[in-house]
Parts: C-alpha cells; sequence; structure tokens
C-alpha cells in the first residue's frame, strides 16, 4: 500500500533564460534560449513523492492564466491530486 502524502505549498512557472556564461557584477547578458518550467518548492516536493510511488494530494493556488492551467496538468501528468489546488482571481500585489 503506497504512502499517503498531502503537500501544502507554492505552485510557481520558472521563467529559465540561459546565456553562454554567468555575467560579471554589474553586467547585463543577452540570453541564448527561453523556456517556462513548472515549479514551486510544494509542486516540486508533490512531484518527487509521486515519483518515488506515493498517494499525493496537492494543496495550493494558482491564477487564471495559462501558467495556472498548466502547472495543473503538469501535476496531474505524475498523477497528483489536484482537487484541493484552487484557481483564484485575485491579482498579485506588487510593491
Amino acid at each position: 500500500m503506497p504512502a499517503k502524502v498531502v503537500v501544502v505549498g507554492s505552485l510557481n512557472m520558472d521563467l529559465v533564460t540561459r546565456a553562454s556564461r554567468l555575467p560579471r557584477a554589474g553586467e547585463t547578458l543577452i540570453g541564448q534560449t527561453f523556456s517556462t518550467v513548472p515549479g514551486g518548492k510544494g509542486a516540486n516536493q508533490a512531484v518527487a513523492c509521486a515519483r518515488l510511488g506515493a498517494d499525493v494530494s496537492m494543496v495550493g493556488c494558482v491564477g487564471t492564466d495559462a501558467y495556472g492551467t498548466q502547472l495543473r496538468d503538469a501535476l496531474q501528468v505524475e498523477g497528483i491530486d489536484c482537487q484541493a489546488v484552487r484557481t483564484s482571481t485575485a491579482q498579485a500585489a506588487w510593491p
């Protein structure tokens, strides 16, 4: 019988660019490639547990944008129960 795991945590879309090298202090480099990768500490932990054979449920929140849909879909592909992943229409408050 697989372990049952509930993860309460963040779901974020990582925006990744690659450059030919690390920039020096104060330097700006042009990226060579750009990709989006599902992530977030909570989501990563949920995926790791699922891949180790646990029965995993995720508790968290995503937005109504395309990234929110992609994050939820990525968890479901891993067999993670997303019934407690809520979708929020609230706008982020930036300082």
